[in-house]
């Protein structure tokens, strides 16, 4: 493909059955004739789905040779000639073979010897020897084992495709005052879309009117219905359950979070893990060893000792069959396909068989405190003046202040004075200090409001407060003061509780085996002392700004070598970004979650995390399972070889037996939920 005129690159995503071309794009026809000789088929878009699987041509050949073997069987017990049964038999062959000879035989020319081309070069090692019953049966055996294989693989496959069917192909959108049905390429940002009870939300975007139930488990994983009402966000793929909703498109149909999270799980079944690509290496140079070893087999023993042609080629080509890797190469993919679709059904995104096995491999995770260990929520609970006359006044020009910030503190702040009602005041020259506050002019007086420390940095009398701050701390608040270096004008204490499941999922991640749990944030010392024994969690870092988080996250990496952290993906970037594995809270609303973290738990639900963990031990078990497995039963037959004692028709059910086994084993990974 990529030699055609006009494309520019051409990429083939296995696990997705998917090709993406950049540049000039081949007609089908054209496609489809590159692909005729190793019977690939492509379809442009939206696919019919697969033949019943007694339709397909591997299936159809496999059975005329198995009825074949069995004429020749009856042929060769009733006496019937010689030749007749040496047909039957040449006729299975073919028919079992053809397939398999098919992606063999370029693969000899090439000098690429794959486990097409060892058995390729078996059967008709058999044939030419005369050995007519070993061919057919080989042939028809291997047939069977790449159906079930192919049947197998496509089980785990199913899950990603199920996600691309979830997506619905049309929706009802209001145009003037006409409704339109019309597919979603066609929709455009702004259109508003109807929708009714009992049917998928096909784009992204904000209810503008109506209220409903709505299930967001093709994002989040979770059945729960989510309330919604004006103004709340909705995704692609959710099913609206009671009321009719009109909804403000958001989004385009390939910029959704459900087209994200397929485009991202289709990638992170692309990438190769550390183990594939060892896999990849050792059958590499492996593959030519055994050919080598089968050549000697053959060759060396009449050449040097006298010993009959016949035997040494057919223990040449039971080598051949037993020594193909069959097994080994199928024993990693599999499982990180079927690993990382059952995350993605559960609203865990794994962006790769990398990160699912770093995951399986940590020690130590760490975690942000607001948004993570909390609710990410935190209320107002009291105002203390020192200087202000009047609650309001204070709050309004603290309002002003933190109405530029994005931050949860200053939000609890603004959403609090419009509960009240007090009009915010207007602020300008807003300057931000990370970690620490802002600063701004409010009625031509310069203010800063944000921690403790930030006052402490500017001198500022603190005497009087100190005493506050410490009642407040010990209760688990978190103080923010308004003033100026002369004078402290009032102080905010704000409280954010503590999520339902966090200590659930502490405990949880200690029974499946993570050692250590860390909490770093950079609220005071008293604060994280009282959130962290809420979560039962035993360590804890307080008064971190961001660059103190990222040499935290390098400390305990250096210490445990491998660290997780746990972040809402925007604040904590950086520290997820130096981590092991950045694995970000709620990403179903934030784009940056998506793009920045290694593993996005859709809902914030950190019960999700344990589950991730469990699942990522269980896939490293199952691939250390199917490596070892396949390697143990290779040597074992290899070794069984050198007497004589093993046969074509035991060596192709060692390895078709073994290649079955580590599918099968590895599919048990799809069972496994939270």
């Amino acid at each position: 493909m990529k030699k055609i005129p006009g494309v520019i690159d051409a990429r083939l995503n296995f696990g997705a059955s998917k090709i993406t071309i950049r540049g000039k794009s081949p007609s089908r026809a054209e496609l489809n004739k590159l692909g005729a000789f190793d019977g690939i088929r492509v379809e442009e878009g939206e696919t019919e789905g697969p033949a019943p699987w007694y339709r397909e041509r591997q299936v159809v050949f496999t059975g005329s040779a198995f009825l074949l073997i069995v004429l020749a069987l009856i042929s060769g017990w009733t006496g019937m000639s010689a030749p007749v049964t040496v047909i039957l038999y040449l006729a299975a062959t073919v028919l079992g073979g053809w397939e398999t000879a098919k992606k063999g035989l370029p693969g000899i020319w090439k000098f690429r010897f794959d486990m097409n081309a060892l058995m390729t070069v078996a059967v008709s090692g058999a044939l030419a020897i005369g050995y007519w019953e070993e061919a057919a049966v080989v042939a028809f055996l291997f047939g069977v084992s790449e159906t079930l294989q192919a049947y197998t693989t496509a089980k785990a496959r199913r899950s990603l495709k199920s996600l691309v069917e979830w997506a619905p192909r049309s929706a009802t959108v209001r145009r003037g005052d006409r409704e339109r049905h019309i597919p979603v390429e066609e929709v455009q940002i702004g259109d508003i879309m109807i929708v009714k009870p009992g049917e998928k939300l096909a784009m992204d975007g904000v209810v503008t009117a109506g209220r409903s139930a709505v299930n967001q488990a093709a994002i989040t994983g979770e059945s729960i219905p989510v309330a919604v009402e004006p103004d709340s966000e909705v995704y692609a793929g959710s099913i609206n359950e009671e009321g009719a909703l009109e909804v403000r498109v958001t989004k385009r149909a390939e910029d959704t979070t459900l087209a994200r999270i397929i485009t991202l799980v289709e990638d992170a079944q692309e990438q190769r893990a550390p183990s594939q690509a060892f896999v990849d290496r050792f059958a590499k140079v492996y593959t030519p060893a055994i050919m080598l070893l089968a050549a000697g087999m053959a060759l060396v023993p009449p050449l040097l000792f006298g010993t009959p042609w016949i035997s040494s080629v057919y223990e040449a080509l039971a080598l051949l069959i037993v020594a193909c890797p069959c097994a080994l190469v199928v024993s990693t993919p599999v499982a990180i396909v079927s690993a990382i679709g059952n995350a993605a059904h559960n609203g865990v995104l794994i962006k790769g068989g990398l990160h699912l096995e770093n995951m399986g491999a940590l020690k130590a995770i760490a975690f942000d405190k607001t948004g993570t260990l909390t609710r990410g929520e935190p209320e107002v609970t009291e105002i203390r003046l020192f200087r202000e006359k009047r609650k309001e006044e204070a709050l309004a020009l603290a309002a002003a202040l933190e109405a530029r910030s994005e931050h949860p503190l200053a939000r609890a702040i603004v959403r609090y004075a419009k509960e009240l009602g007090v009009a915010v005041k207007e602020a300008c020259e807003f300057e931000a200090k990370p970690g620490r506050g802002a600063r701004a002019m409010v009625e031509g007086r310069p203010l800063w409001i944000g921690s403790p420390r930030l006052f402490e940095e500017m001198d500022a009398p603190m005497e009087a407060v100190r005493p506050v701050l410490k009642e407040l701390q010990d209760q688990g608040k978190t103080a923010v003061l308004l003033g100026c270096p002369e004078q402290v004008l009032a102080l905010f204490a704000v409280a954010d509780a503590v999520r339902d499941t966090s200590r659930q999922a502490i405990a949880e991640l200690e029974r499946v085996g993570v050692d250590k749990t860390v909490m770093l944030t950079g609220d005071n010392e008293a604060t994280a002392r009282v959130i962290a024994q809420a979560v039962g969690m035993k360590e804890y870092r307080a008064e971190l700004l961001p660059e103190d988080k990222v040499e935290a996250v390098k400390e305990l990496r250096k210490a445990d070598r491998r660290i997780g952290m746990v972040g809402d993906g925007i604040n904590d970037a950086p520290a997820m970004a130096v981590a092991t594995t950045g694995i970000a809270m709620g990403g179903a609303g934030t784009d940056t979650a998506l793009e920045t973290a290694d593993i996005v738990l859709m809902a914030d639900d950190l019960t999700k995390l344990p589950f991730t963990v469990r699942l990522s031990r269980a896939a490293l078990r199952v691939i250390k399972q199917n490596i070892t497995f396949s390697l143990l039963t290779k040597f074992a037959a290899v070794y069984l070889v050198f007497p004589g004692w093993l046969t074509l028709w035991l060596a192709i059910f060692a390895d078709m037996g073994a290649a079955l086994l580590v599918t099968l084993n590895s599919l048990r990974l799809i069972r496994i939920q939270p």
